[in-house]
C-alpha cells in the first residue's frame, strides 16, 4: 500500500524569503530568481480523499489555498482528518489557529506537547468539543488516519525557544521532540524535521525506510554567524548540520533509504540555490531537496 505526501512547507521558521531577512537567498527569492518556500508541513494521505497534517506552518491558510487535494467538499467539510505535532515549535504549531474555525480533527502529540499547547491560552480558540487532543506515548501505534499506523519516537532536539530556561540542552531524548513513522502494509515513510545528532537507534530505524523527510536546517553548523544573522550555531538551536563529518549527509550514507528528502530548511541554506555547489554536492549524495508543493509516493 502507498502513502502519499505533499509538502506543503519545505522552510523553516521564518520561510523564504522571511519578512525582515536582506540576505542572499531572500533577496534571489523575492526576486524569483530561486523559489519562495513556506515553513515547514506535510500533508499525508492513502487514499487521496483522507489527509493528515504532520506539524501546523504559520502559513497553513496559504498552503491550503495551493492544494487542490485540500480544498473543502462542500460547506464547511474538509478532508482534513487529523494534525500530528512533532514539537512545539512555533513553526510547527501556529497554524493550529487558522484550524480554529469550527473544524472538527483529532490532534495528535506528546504529552509534553500536549502540556506546552494547553499552556497558551490563544490555544483554547481551537475547541475542544470539536477538536479532540489525543495525547500519544512514545513508541505506541495509533492510527493517524484509517490504515495509516503512526508511531512517535525519540530524537535528540531541545524545548521550543519560548520554553528555554537559563540552562538549555539541545540534545534531550525524550516527548520533547520526536520522529514519526509512518506504516501502511510494508510501506514504512519517516518524518523528522528537526533532529540534533544521528545516534545508533536513530539509524536503526531510519534503516531500510522507504521514504525520509530529515532535518535540512542548516548546511553546516555556523552557517548563520557567518551570514552575520545570529549568533547561535545550529548545535545551540538543536539542529544537526547537513555537511561535515557529523553532519546527515554522511551520518546517513550507509544506510538504506528509498528516497531521502531534506526539509525544513533555513533562509541561509546555500541548497536552495539551484546552481550552488552544495546543492549539487547533497544531490550527488542521492539526497531530494524539498519545494512547496512537491508530490512523493512510498
Amino acid at each position: 500500500m502507498s502513502i502519499r505526501a505533499i509538502i506543503l512547507g519545505a522552510a523553516a521558521g521564518g520561510g523564504l524569503p522571511q519578512w525582515n531577512c536582506g540576505c542572499t537567498n531572500c533577496n534571489l527569492a523575492r526576486a524569483g530568481t530561486i523559489p519562495s518556500l513556506s515553513q515547514s508541513s506535510v500533508a499525508v494521505s492513502l487514499d487521496g480523499t483522507s489527509w493528515a497534517l504532520l506539524n501546523a506552518s504559520p502559513d497553513l491558510r496559504e498552503q491550503f489555498a495551493r492544494v487542490p487535494q485540500l480544498a473543502p467538499t462542500d460547506l464547511r467539510v474538509s478532508p482534513l482528518r487529523s494534525v500530528l505535532v512533532t514539537n512545539g515549535d512555533i513553526d510547527h504549531v501556529a497554524g493550529l489557529l487558522t484550524l480554529r474555525e469550527k473544524q472538527p480533527f483529532d490532534l495528535f502529540a506528546t504529552a509534553e506537547i500536549q502540556a506546552a499547547l494547553s499552556g497558551n491560552p490563544m490555544m483554547a480558540a481551537v475547541d475542544r468539543q470539536l477538536v479532540p487532543r489525543r495525547t500519544i506515548s512514545l513508541e505506541t501505534p495509533f492510527e493517524l488516519l484509517p490504515g495509516l499506523e503512526a508511531r512517535l519516537f525519540p530524537v535528540p532536539g531541545k524545548v521550543p525557544l519560548y520554553l528555554e530556561g537559563e540552562t538549555v540542552e539541545t540534545d534531550l531524548e525524550g516527548e520533547q521532540t520526536v520522529g514519526v513513522e509512518l506504516a501502511a502494509g510494508a510501506t514504512r515513510m519517516l518524518y523528522i524535521p528537526g533532529c540534533a545528532r544521528i545516534t545508533p537507534a536513530l539509524a536503526e530505524r531510519i534503516d531500510g525506510a522507504d521514504m525520509l523527510f530529515f532535518d535540512g536546517t542548516l548546511w553546516q553548523d555556523d552557517e548563520m554567524i557567518r551570514e552575520g544573522l545570529g549568533r547561535k550555531t545550529g548545535k545551540r538551536m538543536g539542529h544537526i548540520s547537513m555537511s561535515g563529518a557529523d553532519g546527515s549527509i554522511a551520518g546517513l550514507a550507509g544506510l538504506e533509504i528509498g528516497a531521502r528528502v531534506f526539509v525544513h530548511m533555513n533562509n541561509t541554506n546555500p541548497v536552495l540555490r539551484p546552481d550552488a555547489g552544495e546543492r549539487a554536492e547533497a544531490e550527488a549524495a542521492g539526497w531530494i531537496i524539498a519545494r512547496d508543493g512537491m508530490e512523493l509516493t512510498a
